[in-house]
């Protein structure tokens, strides 16, 4: 793996010098934001799908493997002037590239909302920079070096991590994680939970497969740099977002055409979404909630079901959940008509809530068109 890790690394410091066509598949973006962006930033990325799209204003946008900046510069205009945006990267070239039009971006944009950050993105805690000037400064030449260094790893981690935990609001990626090796992956989603924000999103573009890749693609650094043998199964990409604790997580865009084929095996472009959950108690207050349809039923990542047309009963918690959150567009929300002494569980799950609790209670209409019917 070590020979892999070395080819992407080379791939891509070539590519933040001269275009690789074959380091990306075709991508639409918003044309009035590629306007403001240079020439050169948009020739030299490499991506498979547009995670801005789902960049809110005033949000703190964290961007895995940043590369040139292009789809970071496109967030700053999107979080405005409440917004920030962070890039990380582990390719100098690249690095330099995003770093070199700084100034021009933060004149159109009204101020420098963006930074670029060396690190791997597995391993958000470690500044890679500050690293490289302890070594300068403290070579490693024996084993008590090498010891020096950890523990200073080690206290960098804990005191002052590169992205600090809970501090995230979305976190966006294109067509990097793949090229993390599969011993990491685990760390990499795992990290990408510690930094977000309770209720932070996760929007990640990347390529996926139909099925597990054998080894010896695996072991091909040509097709591991080029984002296909490294690509997450596309149901073991779900369920690393599932075993690290998120929610709601789905896929968004899917490509119906692969990408490329391989000894028959599709590699096609997604982009997954996710939710980190919230923090708060659960304390049942009489909330409820009536599943729209279209499906008879369903069941959510807490094990609660929701029957079609049915009043729910739900805790407050997963109430903001259902009707505020990802879920927004499947749920009416109903609060109590008298906001009762909570009860610090949710009602078993297919829990009913009585109509007379919830009668003449103001309905959560956020999400309802106006002459729905739903309200």
């Amino acid at each position: 793996m070590s020979s892999v890790k070395t080819h992407v690394s080379e791939r891509y410091a070539e590519g933040a010098k001269e275009v690789q066509p074959t380091l990306c598949c075709p991508v639409s973006y918003d044309t009035a934001l590629l306007k403001m962006l240079p020439q050169e930033i948009i020739d030299k990325d490499y991506g498979c799908g547009d995670p801005s799209r789902y960049v809110r204003p005033g949000d703190t946008v964290l961007d895995l493997g940043s590369g040139g900046g292009k789809i970071c510069y496109m967030a700053a205009h999107l979080v405005g002037e409440t917004g920030r945006v962070i890039g990380v990267d582990m390719t100098d070239d690249m690095l330099a590239l995003a770093r070199k039009y700084q100034d021009e971006m933060a004149g159109k944009l009204g101020g420098n909302r963006v930074e670029f950050l060396k690190g791997h993105i597995q391993d958000l805690a470690l500044n890679v920079e500050e690293m490289e000037t302890y070594l300068a400064a403290n070579p490693i030449n024996n084993a008590a070096d090498l010891a020096r260094l950890e523990a200073w790893q080690h206290q960098q981690r804990k005191n002052t991590p590169m992205i600090a935990d809970n501090s995230v609001d979305l976190i966006i990626s294109n067509c990097v994680l793949n090229l993390v090796s599969d011993e990491q992956k685990a760390q990499l989603v795992s990290e990408i939970f510690r930094v977000l924000k309770p209720g932070g999103r996760v929007a990640i573009s990347d390529i996926i497969s139909d099925e597990v890749s054998p080894v010896h693609l695996k072991e091909d650094a040509h097709l591991w740099s080029g984002c296909i043998s490294g690509a997450f199964q596309e149901k073991e990409f779900i369920d690393a977002f599932l075993d690290a604790g998120f929610q709601a997580v789905s896929y968004d865009k899917w490509d119906g055409e692969p990408w490329q084929v391989v000894e028959g095996i599709e590699f096609r472009s997604a982009t997954l979404l996710a939710t980190k959950p919230s923090r708060e108690a659960c304390l049942d207050y009489g909330h409820a909630v009536i599943y729209r349809g279209p499906f008879s039923e369903v069941h959510d990542d807490d094990n609660h079901v929701f029957y079609r047309g049915e009043r729910m009963a739900v805790c407050e918690r997963t109430y903001k959940f259902l009707t505020e959150g990802p879920y927004a567009d499947h749920f009416i929300g109903i609060p109590p008509a008298v906001k009762k002494e909570p009860v610090p569980y949710c009602a078993p799950a297919g829990t009913r809530r009585p109509i007379s609790e919830s009668k003449g209670a103001a309905h959560n209409t956020a999400c309802c068109a106006e002459g729905s019917g739903c309200c």
